[in-house]
């Protein structure tokens, strides 16, 4: 009888284990280091004039993280991943790329006022970024 009792509980544990084996094996481990790169986006700073500058989506990360530009500056985001992205801003929702194909590349005006302006892939919200106007 004990026996018998024990039976849904190894079911039960036998199937648990098998959808976090399942959950686990389609993460990204790209993501891992997406998301430690994207917490640090001050250390991946690049500068960028009027004339235009180059936003790179990659392993579902931003490249550059931080990205310092001119108020009206031409940007260029590049999807070389083999999945649809975004790059929108939060909070003041100054730009939205839309959604972005895999190897498509599309174009967007910084705001023109000045200030900082942080950026997630709404698809993949753990993807983010800085556009720093100054």
């Amino acid at each position: 009888m004990l026996t018998r009792n024990r039976r849904p509980r190894v079911a039960v544990a036998v199937a648990a284990l098998c959808m976090l084996t399942a959950v686990t094996s389609c993460s990204d481990s790209g993501s891992k280091s997406s998301s430690s790169t994207s917490t640090k986006p001050t250390t991946a700073a690049s500068t960028a004039s009027g004339s235009g500058t180059q936003i790179t989506i990659k392993n579902f990360k931003f490249t550059p993280a931080a990205l310092t530009v001119a108020p009206g500056t031409k940007i260029t985001v590049t999807n070389k991943d083999s999945t649809t992205h975004t790059l929108t801003a939060t909070g003041k929702k100054a730009f939205d790329t839309g959604d972005i194909a895999a190897g498509k590349t599309v174009t967007f005006k910084a705001p023109s006022a000045k200030g900082n302006y942080p950026y997630i892939c709404t698809i993949h919200q753990y993807m983010k970024g800085t556009l720093t106007v100054s």
